[in-house]
């Protein structure tokens, strides 16, 4: 959930900290905090701020820390409030040990009452500060030698930084469960939680894995495995332009990744075919069972692709959140195949599930955006969607393009199973290579789109209404609406509304009705004319020239024609864009939605 930095080399260390800080406010983050081994005062100066990162610069100005080597990071509150005493980094009892942490550690409690009895006070709430004092009550001379002891003891996930004033020319980094890379430059390197924080000074990445720590310094990086064996590990080198990460005139980044579909649907299309493998779907066209995981809008996806899978393949298709999917009595055998869906391969609740069920001989597949994700390492076998970073908390551009990789993996299936003709795939094949000119068809409409979110922003309460394809479309839409406006909002199948959902509504309540011109196009008109017969407001995605729907609904934003199984990578860009513009005509930080985070990588 949170994000670390860290930085040691010949630069100020201050500045790259904050500048790293601000690529990760993406992540979501209620603190903010740096350490620096201050080299003319020979100790660690730690600086803390609850708020924006914004507020910890001002905190910093004129404020002169001569330092080359530091840690930053921003908190998601977990244990305890967010407040200055509970932000990182924390230090130990004498200060000469910094420490900044992701993740949690589940038996803090019990460590937390071995040092009070050994007297240690604790100036925080958080879990983050036994590790601190961990390390100084066993310090031997060897930093790196305690901290191999240290993390024996600690059980939960957790990606650390730790810096000493003891051993000032080093950073220790160490990873279990949560996402930690380490930048490698000249004559200067980085530890960060994700990519994006450090691809202004370097485009090389060690990618560390569970059971890993790494010793860092300005010239050299080691690493070892929890033993302290040393491992030999590749350098990733990424394609990512800084400039991708950047608004490029948006007024904010999910506007930004809104307008990017077009581009990232076409490569996510075109990535697609280098991605076929023989194994893979030899594997999953022999399944019984498919079990699609993910979490919120990925879960989604999973639904969707569902609809697809079953469709194209005949292949039986549950999908469950994983965060439920890994306490149920799963199921498995060896003809099972797991797909774990989440855009940045680090979500805690589906990479778990998948690994648990991989454990009892499931075979896994994961769909993720991130190459090197800890997902895209633990699966064993990896689709990727091809959209680059996406810093916008809630995720538009790579549910398009999850869409599209269910889709064309259904296709394959269908095909090497023999379930679908050659002249069916061929033909779908044909008109997916139109989407991306369709959804920028939509994005044309933003300007009246906004006139109606306008219309609409008051609103306390919105329903949105899908059927079968487009069902899992609905849901998406109000959950989009809840994550930015704080608008609460439903979806629901359509067929279900009269059994329950259609006593809500009266004049003030607006229905986004899903209604393209599909073979349900009927049966969602009579479910129109039941919220036209109450007064609710209607606003309907509907088909361009389906006139007859006009004089039923109070709005309309119409998308291009399509097949009926394409429309939902269609009718999902009209519902990013409707959020969006109620969202900032509300005045609300659609980047950094209240409580959120980009990345959730704690249970």
């Amino acid at each position: 959930m949170c994000g670390i930095i860290g930085y040691i080399g010949n630069r100020k260390a201050v500045p790259v900290l904050l500048y790293g800080l601000q690529r990760l406010e993406y992540r979501g983050y209620d603190s903010a905090g740096i350490a620096v081994i201050d080299r003319e005062e020979d100790k660690i100066i730690v600086e803390k701020q609850v708020g924006k990162i914004k507020d910890l610069q001002e905190k910093l100005w004129n404020k002169k820390i001569e330092g080359n080597i530091g840690l930053g990071h921003s908190r998601w509150a977990t244990h305890g409030e967010p407040t200055i005493e509970n932000a990182h980094p924390h230090t130990s009892k004498s200060g000469t040990i910094a420490i900044v942490h992701n993740g949690i550690i589940e038996n803090y409690l019990e460590l937390k009452k071995e040092l009070e009895e050994k007297g240690y006070k604790f100036r925080s709430q958080t879990d983050t500060e036994v590790v601190a004092h961990l390390i100084e009550e066993f310090y031997n001379g060897n930093l790196f030698e305690t901290i191999l002891n240290v993390v024996k003891k600690l059980k939960g996930a957790y990606a650390l930084g730790i810096i000493s004033s003891y051993e000032p020319d080093k950073i220790i980094a160490v990873k279990k469960g949560s996402p930690l890379v380490i930048g490698v430059g000249k004559d200067e390197n980085f530890i960060a939680s994700d990519i994006p924080a450090v691809l202004e000074y370097t485009k090389d990445f060690i990618i560390l894995e569970d059971d890993e720590i790494a010793v860092i310094t300005k010239d050299n990086v080691e690493v070892y495995d929890i033993n302290g064996n040393k491992i030999k590990k590749d350098i990733l080198h990424v394609n990512w332009d800084i400039s991708a990460a950047e608004k490029a005139g948006y007024k904010h980044f999910m506007q930004k990744e809104i307008f990017e579909q077009p581009r990232t649907v076409a490569d996510t299309i075109s990535g697609f075919s280098s991605q076929i493998n023989e194994d893979l779907y030899n594997t999953v066209v022999n399944a019984d069972r498919i079990y699609i995981i993910a979490c919120g809008t990925s879960y989604h996806a999973g639904l969707v692709g569902k609809f697809w899978i079953e469709k194209f393949a005949k292949i039986p298709v549950e999908v469950d959140y994983a965060s439920e999917y890994r306490y149920r009595d799963k199921i498995i055998n060896d003809k099972t195949v797991i797909i774990g869906i989440s855009q940045s391969g680090e979500t805690a609740d589906t990479r778990f599930a998948l690994i648990d069920a991989q454990k009892e001989g499931a075979k896994t597949i994961g769909i993720v955006n991130v190459v090197g994700s800890s997902l895209s390492r633990e699966a064993d076998y990896t689709l990727y969607t091809y959209c680059g970073p996406e810093i916008g908390v809630a995720a538009t551009k790579t549910f398009t393009a999850q869409l599209i990789v269910l889709l064309l993996f259904a296709l394959e299936l269908g095909l090497k199973k023999n379930t679908i003709t050659k002249d069916l795939y061929e033909d779908l094949q044909q008109k997916i290579l139109s989407i991306p000119s369709k959804i920028e068809k939509i994005l044309l409409k933003e300007k009246s789109i906004k006139d109606i979110a306008y219309k609409y922003m008051n609103a306390s309460d919105f329903l949105f209404l899908g059927r079968n394809i487009n069902y899992p479309i609905a849901l998406e839409g109000a959950l989009k609406l809840k994550e930015i406006s704080y608008i609460h909002a439903e979806g629901y199948p359509a067929g279900e509304m009269k059994h329950g959902p259609i006593a809500l509504i009266d004049d003030k309540l607006p229905v986004v009705a899903l209604a393209p011109m599909d073979k349900f196009y009927e049966k969602m008109i009579s479910n129109i004319q039941e919220v036209k017969a109450r007064k609710g407001k209607l606003i309907a995605v509907a088909t361009e020239g389906d006139e007859n729907i006009k004089e039923l609904v109070d709005d309309i934003i119409y998308i291009p024609k399509t097949e009926d199984e394409l429309y939902p990578i269609l009718t999902v860009v009209p519902l990013q864009l409707l959020s969006y513009h109620i969202a900032t005509l509300l005045g609300k930080d659609v980047d950094q939605p209240r409580n959120l985070a980009k990345t959730v990588t704690v249970e």
